[in-house]
């Protein structure tokens, strides 16, 4: 990759570590360029009106019913306890909360009344539209807006919609039949990659402990954020579920001879490169979710494996189950009702978002369950 000067202020505070400490790696490199609190990515308001990308929660409020309605299962396979505390981790601005609030409002009224929901941002800028968003949910007591996981969760779920994918990853190469760090230094020309030894021997770990050994040449992402997350979510959770919505693959998949460069890239005005030191800190950087590492490090710390299927069966089957009610809501105009059908063939379109994404469930503390929106079709 050719060196890139630096050009932002974010680029200058990082060209300034690289010269009196040395290297980076580039999970360090990634985790500044979206979440430093001045100029991140993610922590600078003015992004937000042109964001990089288009989410399931762009395509209308079908996509929050239908998680709704696969929550609400979820508290009735608890035992309808008294209290269900739903936590969106990387809940953004709020809007998939208020979708979510908004339907269960109207027409779930029982699992309404036991629901008490946490939208959890770590951006300052984000979370304070949640006032705003969900200003008719707060008033009644039903949301919250919090910086970090609550400590303790007794009873509910914890999910999170594309969240996974923008953590920091650390960045390997195999050469001459070792495993290499590609990590972020700064020469005349600007940033550039160099390779060196192992930051951590947790990389060396990773791959052997999912039986992946990658192919001469072959660069790769991993990321041990998204282990450290689920360790925590799990901790901090009694009884219940944990639902992960993202893009990515099992290892085998992932780190395949279709991958050989790995899946990182860089997104900035709508499209997509592998120019990752173009403008630190206003463009977004994401790498696809290793679904068998939070599968292991889940298992490990005490979460059993739900499900795992596409975006385009999880939705068709919730939809199935409520007999397309969603999408044929008799009070709604033609003209609506073939709007919401396109929406959701957005949602599930096989060479779109419904076979790109996946859909993981993950339970700890009840007997296996069998959750709506994992039945094969």
């Amino acid at each position: 990759m050719r060196p890139r000067p630096a050009a932002t202020p974010l680029g200058v505070i990082l060209a300034e570590r690289i010269r009196a400490h040395g290297p980076i790696t580039f999970a360090e490199y990634m985790e500044t360029c979206l979440y430093h609190p001045q100029h991140g990515y993610y922590a600078n308001p003015g992004q937000q009106a042109r964001r990089d990308y288009f989410t399931s929660v762009d395509a209308g409020p079908l996509f929050g019913r239908l998680l709704a309605r696969q929550f609400q299962e979820m508290w009735e396979r608890l035992g309808r306890p008294r209290e269900f505390c739903l936590v969106e981790a990387g809940a953004g601005t709020g809007a998939l909360a208020k979708q979510i609030l908004d339907f269960a409002a109207e027409s779930l009224q029982e699992f309404t009344d036991a629901l008490r929901y946490v939208a959890v941002e770590r951006t300052a800028a984000r979370r304070s539209e949640h006032a705003r968003v969900l200003e008719a949910h707060s008033t009644r007591g039903w949301v919250i807006s919090s910086e970090d996981l609550p400590e303790e969760i007794p009873c509910g779920c914890i999910f999170s919609n594309e969240l996974l994918d923008a953590l920091p990853v650390h960045r390997v190469v195999f050469e001459k039949g070792a495993l290499r760090e590609l990590c972020v230094t700064i020469g005349e020309g600007g940033f550039r990659e160099e390779i060196g030894a192992l930051s951590t021997v947790e990389l060396s770990e990773y791959f052997q402990e999912q039986g992946i050994t990658l192919q001469e040449g072959q660069q790769a992402e991993v990321c041990l954020a998204a282990r450290g997350w689920i360790e925590s979510a799990c901790r901090k959770l009694g009884r219940g579920f944990v639902l992960t919505i993202d893009y990515g693959h099992e290892a085998r998949e992932l780190y395949d001879e279709h991958h050989m460069r790995g899946t990182l890239l860089a997104y900035s005005q709508h499209r997509a490169s592998e120019d990752y030191f173009g403008a630190p800190g206003e463009q977004d950087l994401t790498a696809h979710v290793n679904f068998t590492a939070l599968d292991l490090r889940g298992r490990r710390s005490g979460l059993a494996r739900t499900g795992f299927t596409t975006q385009t069966n999880f939705l068709l089957a919730l939809a199935r189950k409520s007999r397309m009610a969603d999408l044929e809501d008799e009070n709604l105009s033609e003209q609506e009702r073939t709007r919401r059908r396109l929406l959701f063939k957005t949602l599930i379109h096989p060479e779109g978002m419904g076979e790109t994404f996946q859909v993981f469930a993950q339970q700890k503390g009840i007997e296996t369950p069998l959750l709506s929106g994992f039945e094969p079709l």
